[in-house]
């Protein structure tokens, strides 16, 4: 739970920065460092599934200059550190048409830490 700066990348590239709110009632929020005119703000939840791993399965809505154009789903397995200060995990993000239709599917990974209270 709490707040954490993440970083994303694929193929060893970073492609994206994000400030995450992890709940305590298993959901968390995104502001990701994307144009506002495309989407940049996400939403999901999350369930442990071992003392040192979490997954997450968050949605967020594309847009094209302001209209709703696309919808992604991200998965994510996370493995926290033992001091709870941060996590390393991998994702799949898949990008649908509107109409349910997969375009893309981009996997990754993901470096967060912590932010104090």
């Amino acid at each position: 739970m709490g707040t954490w700066h993440v970083s994303y990348a694929s193929g060893g590239v970073e492609y994206a920065q994000a400030f995450i709110q992890w709940h305590k009632d298993r959901t968390e929020w995104e502001n990701i460092n994307k144009p506002v005119l495309g989407g940049n703000i996400c939403m999901g939840s999350w369930k442990p599934i071992d003392a040192t791993h979490v997954y997450r399965n968050h949605y967020g809505w594309i847009f094209n200059n302001g209209v709703v154009s696309n919808y992604f789903n991200e998965t994510e397995t996370d493995d926290v550190s033992r001091d709870g200060n941060s996590y390393v995990g991998v994702n799949t993000t898949k990008i649908y048409s509107l109409a349910g239709t997969l375009l893309l599917q981009i996997d990754g990974t993901a470096t967060a830490t912590r932010l104090a209270p």
